[in-house]
């Protein structure tokens, strides 16, 4: 999916990198083509994995995380860096993608999901036969004598 001569374009094409909320709120991510399946790893530190939500709806995979942290009446912070909220990230999947076969697993704060590539769009050896292909002549040719 990521080579020079993918099918599935370049990696700009493929992914759609969008987000809700500031531009701090990013969810990081990896995406690789390893033998039949692309591998998506995405950061998600601090989120506990039943506020993770991954739909896929036309070949759009959305992946949302909810991360929160307790404030109690009183606190004062001296560095609030963490992000809290809602995260969402959406992933445009190639037509070579067979959306039905996704795969999630969460551990140590990184999401991964496996993709597995579409039957038609694996590579496929044509085999070449010695002989007619049983079709007729692309021009008939005729003697005047």
């Amino acid at each position: 999916m990521l080579l020079q001569n993918s099918p599935f374009r370049d990696l700009d094409s493929l992914f759609d990198l969008t987000r809700t909320g500031s531009a701090g709120r990013a969810m990081p991510m990896d995406a690789y083509r390893r033998d039949d399946n692309v591998w998506v790893h995405i950061d998600l530190p601090g989120v506990a994995a039943d506020s993770i939500d991954i739909s896929v709806e036309r070949n759009v995979l959305t992946v949302t995380a909810e991360r929160s942290t307790t404030r109690e009446d009183g606190d004062r912070f001296y560095l609030a860096e963490r992000h809290r909220g809602t995260f969402r990230r959406q992933v445009n999947l190639g037509e070579g993608l067979d959306a039905d076969g996704i795969e999630a697993d969460y551990h140590d704060g990184v999401l991964t999901l496996r993709v597995p590539v579409a039957q038609q769009a694996k590579p496929r050896k044509i085999e070449i036969r010695n002989g007619n292909l049983d079709t007729e002549p692309a021009i008939e040719a005729t003697s005047a004598d």
